[in-house]
């Protein structure tokens, strides 16, 4: 593959640190639900941008598959429309896999511009199957949510691609 000029050579992911990532974002995502209060519809959905960052950077081990899994989980621990995140995320991660390599192309900034899209056709599938099973328009702040998952893209980047930039062997010498 030819890289950009100036672009890190990254190691290798983890698969323990990818599926960690995963369940830590399904994790802080049922605390939302679970708080004193009732999710607010313009909060971000933390396990969307994950699974997202992931179905980009490693589709071979994250896919559609994955997504709807933890798409019936959240559905599970929600007491939502079963199938209803499944949907969303299934969405949004065949999207991701279709365009990653386009989209990594792009520096971080031009990608958080690029999958706020997928971000907002997620949120409007759920939103759709929402309102077809007969639920309630959660208001319009709902349409903040898109918004701030793409402005929280550049940090997940950042944070989930630490693990693979520290160089594999230190040695003064050699500059990789």
């Amino acid at each position: 593959m030819i890289m950009r000029p100036g672009q890190p050579l990254l190691l290798p992911a983890n698969p323990v640190f990818i599926w960690g990532s995963l369940i830590a974002a399904l994790m802080l995502n049922m605390l939302q639900y679970m708080g004193l209060w009732p999710r607010a519809a313009w909060a971000p959905d933390l396990l969307a941008l994950v699974l997202l960052f992931w179905c980009v950077h490693q589709p071979l081990r994250v896919g559609v598959g994955t997504a709807f899994v933890f798409g019936l989980l959240l559905d599970v621990h929600q007491g939502a429309l079963l199938g209803q995140h499944a949907l969303a995320f299934t969405g949004l991660s065949f999207l991701a896999i279709a365009m990653h390599r386009r989209l990594l192309w792009f520096t971080v900034p031009s990608q958080a511009l690029q999958v706020a899209p997928l971000f907002v056709v997620a949120h409007a599938i759920e939103l759709t199957v929402r309102l077809i099973a007969g639920g309630t328009f959660p208001g319009w702040d709902l349409l903040l949510a898109p918004l701030l998952e793409a402005l929280l893209w550049p940090v997940v980047s950042v944070a989930l691609l630490v693990p693979q930039r520290r160089a594999p062997d230190r040695d003064a010498n050699r500059p990789l």
